[in-house]
């Protein structure tokens, strides 16, 4: 048999038309004389009926089938009895009347029903991967991936870009995660590492003179995983030669117009609003906030001026930050709920959570006898709190303070059903500091060594280095980070002295960086450029909650795909080929 159609796409007009299906029997309904199959592929479900007087045959074969099971059908278009119309889907209107059947494969009993709503444990769907993929929901959100690229593709093609590989098997470079690592077999005691991003490819490209590269290119990373992280991912690599920041703003906002206009039929600012890191963390608690809600972080250190409250008029002396929020609604929480958002802070370092109820009777809070009722006043002003909301107050080191008040935000609007649906709030964030200490006092990169610092900063690079910005900028989209980039070094003199600051020494940046410095110094053209987290974007376009339901074979969270078992182990003959020994610890 030759298959003429696709299920899904049978409508009214081949009505009378004999038609030749293939796909899976879905569900199976036998009543009595007839008997109705629910068959499935790519497109969609479409009705089979198999009467007996028709072909005794084919009715007896039908008696045998059940789900999963891979059927040919031969038979006649016609139109559903006016009381049998389904409208819940596509082919409501009409089945097909069977008049041939044949069976291409049986199935064994399948782990969980091939439907949208399904109770099945992850681990489960992840195992029988290929049936999970069966879904329509797993094979819409496949399709919008595959959409996605060929729009961005389309996109960049128009604007003068090509695309370019890079090498999977490349140099271990200290980048900021740890690398995945091959070792070589001809090259005994020596390793390759896995890319976790084409970034120093992409910019010898640029002094190769191509002016515009693009990549849609696999990463890798091993570090702790979570619902928006994976060991690999991949991402939408942009670089472009002489431009500055303003160019790529302009071109990631007209792509992501393009990508969401035509997939969501969902209208784009043209420009993104832009906020400096310094103000993101301020207001919001967060380098990636989420702007589609209020509940902005307020500064209260004013409640520190001769105030009775020791806890807060020590944390200012300290040099630390007293801030709140306004939570609406929040003053029918009860006194178990107050005690449970005060552990939830502690988890963030935070000392303590303060509150003030705004109820119809009053304002309530153990901390009102500290403060006049102008202090208490001026919180309400400040927060832009109402009758009938809750203030939440933190006081510590302004780091502390920043990140427990701005997820507690998150975690509150969240419960409290405040972030409007189908709602869509890019922005940019810029003026990134260039380095960050870690405990010891050491430099490090906020993102990564090969960021160009702010012109005006050059000067106080070693005498004030945690004052100097860099260019870079990151693209969020409600609340989560979907791409980052920079306008990168492109003079060898300056990258040197980036690295020096870093505790990379002259010999190490031969050794790791070598063929870059050595490139830098041929003529290489200004440059920057931006990678945006594919799987992330799609994620957010198919109204998922993880980057697992948009791609195709993911691992969990240790990193292990349930389906093949990997990592696992391999035949003492392989590792001795590549000259490694597994000790027994």
């Amino acid at each position: 048999m030759k298959r003429t159609y696709f299920c899904g796409n049978l409508s009214k007009e081949q009505i009378d038309q004999q038609v030749i299906l293939a796909g899976w029997v879905k569900k199976r309904r036998d009543h009595g004389g007839l008997i109705f199959i629910d068959l499935s592929d790519k497109s969609g479900v479409v009705q089979i009926v198999f009467n007996p007087e028709l072909n005794r045959e084919a009715h007896k074969q039908a008696h045998d089938l059940r789900e999963g099971w891979v059927i040919s059908v031969n038979g006649k278009v016609a139109q559903r009895p006016q009381d049998s119309i389904n409208p819940k889907i596509a082919t409501g209107d009409i089945e097909v009347v069977a008049e041939n059947l044949e069976v291409l494969n049986v199935s064994s009993p399948l782990p969980f029903s091939i439907e949208d709503d399904i109770d099945a444990a992850e681990e489960v769907r992840l195992k029988y991967r290929y049936l999970d993929l069966r879904r329509p929901i797993m094979q819409r959100n496949l399709k919008l991936r595959y959409r996605v690229t060929r729009l961005v593709r389309d996109f960049l093609d128009k604007r003068g870009f090509i695309e370019v590989e890079t090498p999977f098997l490349t140099k271990s470079t200290p980048e900021g995660a740890r690398d995945y690592l091959v070792p070589s077999r001809l090259n005994p005691g020596e390793f390759y590492a896995l890319p976790q991003s084409p970034q120093l490819f992409k910019q010898l490209i640029m002094v190769a003179g191509f002016d515009r590269y693009f990549q849609i290119v696999r990463c890798f990373r091993d570090e702790d995983l979570r619902a928006d992280r994976q060991p690999e991912h991949t991402q939408i690599d942009i670089e472009l030669s002489f431009i500055e920041e303003e160019n790529v703003f302009e071109l990631v906002e007209g792509m992501l117009g393009v990508i969401f206009k035509k997939t969501l039929n969902v209208t784009l600012p043209s420009n993104f609003p832009r906020l400096t890191y310094e103000e993101a963390m301020d207001r919001y608690g967060s380098d990636k906030p989420d702007i589609r809600f209020g509940m902005e972080l307020k500064n209260l250190s004013f409640l520190a001026q001769g105030s009775k409250f020791k806890v807060f008029s020590q944390v200012v002396k300290e040099g630390g930050q007293i801030k709140g929020i306004a939570l609406r609604g929040g003053a029918s929480l009860s006194r178990k709920d107050l005690d449970e958002l005060n552990s939830w802070v502690s988890v963030y370092q935070a000392k303590g959570l303060s509150w003030i109820l705004l109820t119809e009777t009053g304002v309530k809070s153990p901390i009102l006898k500290f403060f006049s009722p102008q202090d208490i006043e001026k919180v309400i002003s400040e927060t832009g709190a109402k009758k009938g909301d809750a203030i939440f107050i933190i006081a510590d080191k302004k780091e502390i303070v920043n990140e427990s008040l701005g997820q507690l935000r998150l975690y509150l609007a969240k419960k409290f059903n405040l972030i409007p649906e189908d709602t869509y709030q890019p922005l940019w964030v810029v003026d990134f500091p260039l380095f960050e200490k870690d405990e010891q006092g050491r430099l490090s990169p906020l993102h990564h060594p090969f960021t160009s610092p702010q012109r005006k900063d050059i000067p106080i690079l070693e005498s004030f280095p945690e004052k100097v910005k860099s260019r870079a900028y990151d693209i969020v989209l409600n609340g989560e980070e979907i791409g980052g980039g920079s306008i990168r070094i492109h003079q060898r003199k300056l990258q040197e002295r980036i690295l020096e600051m870093l505790g990379i020494s002259k010999l190490q940046q031969k050794e790791k960086f070598g063929f870059l410095l050595d490139a830098l110094s041929f003529g290489a053209p200004p440059h920057g450029g931006i990678a945006l987290g594919l799987d992330r974007l799609v994620m957010i376009l198919a109204g998922e909650k993880s980057i697992r339901e948009v791609i195709p074979f993911p691992k969990t969270q240790r990193g292990i795909c349930l389906l093949t078992q990997a990592p696992s182990l391999v035949e003492k003959e392989q590792l001795k080929e590549l000259h490694i020994e597994i000790s027994e610890e």
